[in-house]
């Protein structure tokens, strides 16, 4: 029994995952809140799109390591989106939209210039097991300084998502705030899509609050709520994944939180 529950800590590889997962997971679990909030689950999915378009600039301009491009574009395609969706020109749903579809197209443009798209794929679905102990640093990092946000920051964020305009009287800068967030969601997204993969990291970041929403009673406990379901369907699927090696551990992590979902859905909707 304790082969099979704990045989995957003789493997590196498996360790960092580990960690990688303890620390990812509280990190969506603070942004996906407002995120589902805020009604931003497309935005957040079009910022993973973006990713292509990034990596492909950092492949023209030379650049060996391409994720300092990619990061500095996704925070500029955060606050150009994010103004034009407060323009009122267009409805929010088609402002992201087009451009979740420009930033997939003009990336697969530029990444396949000669064929090449290929050595990009794994982008797509990503790999936490390649993670690395100096990335593992970095995560901490991250993790730290965003839950140093929160701690100041989260009842403003709050505030803003329930009343904008509201929040302004009572002093709050929401316009301010709300370019913040969207960096820091920028920031974490193009952090973590090279574990996570663009296809899936909007799901991971929506999944364990749209969940908790079904079932919280107030924001503490939805906080609490969403780390919990967070953490368990992260290390879940990264058990399962090792168990069987056919098995990708992104994939499993999204559907156990699928799971989860739709079972705190079913659950609340019994109660109704």
């Amino acid at each position: 029994m304790s082969e099979l529950l704990f045989g995957w800590w003789e493997y590196e590889f498996m360790r960092n995952a580990f960690f990688a997962v303890v620390l990812i997971m509280p990190l969506f679990a603070m942004l996906g809140t407002l995120v589902v909030n805020n009604g931003m689950a497309f935005f957040s999915d079009a910022l993973g799109h973006s990713a292509l378009t990034g990596v492909g600039v950092g492949v023209i301009l030379g650049m060996s390591d391409y994720k300092p491009a990619m990061i500095v574009f996704a925070l500029l395609f955060a606050l150009i989106m994010n103004r034009i969706r407060h323009s009122r020109l267009s409805s929010t749903d088609t402002v992201i939209g087009v451009f979740s579809s420009c930033g997939v197209a003009l990336g697969l443009v530029l990444l396949s210039r000669g064929g090449s798209f290929s050595r990009y794929q794994s982008l797509l679905i990503g790999d936490i097991l390649s993670i690395t102990g100096d990335e593992i640093i970095i995560l901490a990092a991250t993790l730290a300084a965003v839950a140093v946000l929160w701690l100041f920051c989260f009842n403003r964020f709050q505030a803003i998502s329930i009343s904008p305009s509201l929040s302004k009287t009572k002093g709050i800068p929401v316009r301010l705030l709300d370019n913040l967030f969207v960096v820091v969601v920028a920031a974490v997204v193009m952090l973590a899509i090279h574990w996570v993969g663009l296809l899936l990291i909007n799901a991971m970041l929506i999944l364990p609050a749209a969940a908790a929403r079904h079932v919280a009673r107030n924001t503490r406990s939805y906080l609490l709520i969403t780390l919990i379901f967070g953490l368990f369907s992260g290390l879940l699927g990264l058990w399962f994944s090792y168990q069987n090696s056919f098995a990708a551990t992104g994939p499993m992590i999204v559907l156990i939180a699928g799971i989860l979902y739709f079972a705190t859905y079913a659950l609340r909707d019994s109660r109704q």
